[in-house]
């Protein structure tokens, strides 16, 4: 009976397959990921922002970073060593000798396969005189051709042939390792060993758990976990966190710390470095016993956040530190942001404590953007642009211009502009306005719903309420551009002039959201004088339900109308008999049922409307949460000019909902990380549980940018909660139907047991 043979490999002609596909495993999908990119598409991409971002710190030392490095090259060669390697693997499997191939007699007595009787007969004779051993043949050569000639003359062997392909039937089957034999070799049994031991036993578990102790450190933004510990204690501790503490805290994180993070280091010139920084900056609590605030690695990084926000040159020896302190800031004060989040929920939850102020949150933002744009608080934000200094911003902030924030910038004419700046001169005021064109504006739009409810604009109390955010991105030129256009197409009368020039205006104002006190008033009137047309045909309604009021009235309500149609009225009725009252009485009823017959009818169309869509905007808000699901975006949106941030940054925005009156969060803000050009966020908070009109306010804050932040109102109307019905009327039925189903269900009772009777 047939059976299995496994045997190492004598020769390594197995081990080379397996060792080639085991070198293609790794070579090819190394290639594909690891190669570098085409450098020539990065220096293209660097070279089309050399116009805006070419005095940025980041883009020198990209530019440097580039040039210096050698990783790309050292990336090239290992991944050409092991194609060279794999490749000779490969010509080395292609020249060895097959070792199985198909037993074929034909071949063997060197016939055709279609070869006769006769045939085989007078060449295995031919053979047997040259290759017989008597004859001075070889003895293996003979014994394969008389094998041969029997497979093909012996009945019996050339059916084993046909079936199991070989003349003496089944035989065993033999598999090879694909392992050579000197590892199984005694000789080397104890080198093998020991491999396998180092590799097994030392290597495989330091790889793993040094992985797996670096992991549980980190939280999933790759913040130590200490960190946020850290942050949670503090915020806790102080709800109401100026600037002063909160830098504090924020340079007291580990991963400033060398005994936690291997990138900090503490260098012996700090101790000369850093007193001297801090006598430049001056107060900056460093008597404070508190810990961490007083660890060394604490006061170091606060001093180095600093003189960042202070635009001071710092010595080459710490020069370094700095821009990791700096480049390691915005995670950091994002992780803040989210643990004053977290504690917001907690309050709100499960109370017992008080939750981070809503200052203490906006402070984290706009510390944020002072550390990306390297500016202090108090400092203006037209010093983000470049070629600006303090004593320049004299001229700004003058009597004839009064510019104080980028807006009030732009919407200068070109002639005062320039006019303004001309102490820039030509080339950097081209540059300026470079860098101020590729500034992001940022238009919003709201809207208010309650979602999976029949009526979604009534919002009740403790209902769900969804903010619909829509986030429209341009650049600061396309707005120029504008601008430019509409004031160069003059009209063609003299009224026209003014009422494009009233529109200019306006635009102006919607585009930049510039809110005067005139701008208040004249809005609040406004509202007044629709709140009094709105509550008009209130009375009017309730007159036609009682059926005093005819519906010719309803068609065109007004106030003066009303008490006339009434004295018609009765005059009318005193004059005429009371057959006409009668007659009368019939016509107007006729007249009334057909026209509230005609007005519920419109108002079925008109609800029916509605609810078409309401069902419509439904399934396209669905519709974009799955797409939304499915899809992810790429965090990559636009770079940020930033002079002294020493990491290429992306634009990036936070949106929420808040009560400034009381302080306080109402929805958890969204990091808005794919804001290309336009995008749609939906914010939702529950409805406070008392009845009444609450003012919030939408918030868009950028963590780049200083003096682009947007707050707009939010006006919420909460109504009572409608009440639930106990007996709804599809559960009243009738005794009589419950009689009747009783007398079926007994009637079938006693009809099945009369059947079982009879049976």
């Amino acid at each position: 009976m047939a059976g299995q043979q496994f045997q190492y490999d004598d020769s390594g002609n197995t081990f080379f397959y397996f060792l080639t596909s085991f070198v293609g495993l790794i070579v090819i999908p190394a290639t594909y990921y690891l190669w570098p990119r085409d450098q020539n598409a990065e220096q293209l991409r660097l070279k089309s922002l050399r116009r805006v971002h070419g005095r940025c710190q980041w883009y020198r030392l990209r530019l440097m970073k580039s040039q210096q490095s050698i990783i790309p090259t050292l990336k090239k060669a290992a991944l050409l060593f092991g194609w060279a390697v794999f490749l000779l693997l490969a010509y080395k499997v292609s020249k060895l000798d097959r070792e199985y191939q198909e037993y074929n007699p034909y071949e063997v007595l060197n016939l055709d396969s279609g070869a006769t009787l006769s045939e085989i007969k007078k060449q295995y004779h031919a053979l047997s005189l040259k290759h017989h051993p008597d004859r001075g043949g070889d003895e293996t050569t003979f014994m394969r051709i008389a094998k041969a000639y029997s497979a093909l003359t012996n009945e019996q062997s050339r059916l084993n042939w046909e079936q199991y392909g070989n003349p003496d039937g089944p035989v065993a089957t033999s598999f090879g390792i694909a392992l050579p034999a000197w590892i199984v070799d005694q000789k080397n049994s104890m080198l093998v060993l020991l491999v396998y031991g180092l590799a097994f036993m030392v290597i495989l578990p330091v790889v793993v758990g040094t992985w797996w102790y670096r992991s549980i450190r980190y939280s999933g933004d790759q913040i130590l976990i200490n960190t946020t510990q850290l942050f949670m204690h503090f915020m806790y501790k102080t709800p109401n966190m100026n600037m002063k503490r909160l830098t504090m805290v924020l340079t007291a994180a580990f991963e400033f710390d060398p005994r936690s993070n291997k990138e900090a280091t503490i260098r012996p010139t700090d101790n000369v470095e850093v007193p001297q920084l801090i006598r430049e900056l001056g107060n900056i609590n460093v008597k404070k016993k508190e810990p961490p605030f007083c660890y060394p690695y604490s006061l170091k990084a606060r001093v180095l956040l600093l003189a960042h926000l202070a635009r001071m040159e710092v010595s080459e020896e710490v020069e370094e530190d700095q821009r990791f302190v700096v480049r390691k800031s915005p995670a950091l004060l994002q992780e803040m942001i989210n643990v004053g989040c977290q504690l917001t929920m907690m309050a709100n939850s499960r109370g017992g404590f008080h939750a981070p102020r809503l200052v203490t949150i906006e402070n984290c933002m706009k510390l944020t953007q002072m550390s990306v744009q390297g500016l202090q608080e108090s400092k203006s934000p037209l010093l983000q642009l470049p070629h600006f200094e303090e004593e320049h911003l004299r001229y700004c902030i003058s009597k004839k211009y009064k510019v104080r924030t980028l807006q009030d910038l732009v919407s200068l004419k070109d002639s005062d502009r320039r006019s303004m700046l001309r102490f820039l001169g030509e080339e950097k005021y081209d540059e300026v306005m470079a860098v101020l064109g590729s500034f992001p504006h940022i238009t919003m739009e709201t809207k208010l719903q309650v979602l999976d409810d029949e009526d979604s604009h009534n919002i009740t109390a403790g209902s769900i309420v969804t903010v619909t955010v829509t986030l429209s991105r341009k650049r600061m030129a396309d707005v120029f551009e504008k601008e430019h256009d509409s004031a160069s197409c003059p009209g063609e009368e003299g009224a026209n002039t003014e009422e494009a020039q009233g529109d200019a205006n306006k635009s102006k104002t919607k585009v930049w959201q510039n809110k005067s006190k005139g701008a208040k008033k004249a809005g609040k009137s406004k509202k007044k004088k629709l709140t009094k047309k709105k509550a008009t045909p209130a009375p009017a309604k309730t007159k036609q339900a009682n059926g005093s009021v005819t519906g010719n009235e309803l068609t065109n309500p007004s106030t003066t109308t009303a008490p006339a149609t009434k004295e018609e009225d009765d005059d009318a009725s005193d004059k005429g008999s009371e057959s006409d009252e009668g007659e009368g009485n019939k016509d107007s009823h006729s007249e009334r049922d057909e026209d509230s017959d005609k007005q519920s009818d419109t108002e079925v169309d008109e609800m029916a409307g509605d609810d078409e869509e309401e069902w419509e905007a439904l399934q396209q808000s669905i519709q974009r949460r799955e797409r939304a699901l499915l899809e992810t975006k790429s965090k990559v949106t636009h770079p940020v000019y930033s002079l002294y941030f020493p990491e290429e940054k992306q634009e990036w925005w936070w949106l929420y909902i808040a009560d400034r009156r009381d302080q306080t969060l109402v929805s958890m803000p969204y990091h808005v990380c794919t804001l290309k050009d336009s995008e749609e966020v939906e914010l939702k908070f529950p409805a406070p549980s008392k009845t009444g009109n609450y003012q919030y306010s939408v918030i868009l804050r950028s963590d780049s940018y200083l003096g682009l932040d947007q707050i707009k109102p939010l006006k919420l109307e909460v109504h009572e909660a409608k009440a639930m019905l106990d007996n709804h009327p599809q559960w009243d039925i009738p005794d009589t139907e419950e009689e009747d189903e009783e007398q079926e269900d007994s009637d079938g009772i006693e009809e099945s047991d009369d059947d079982d009777e009879d049976d």
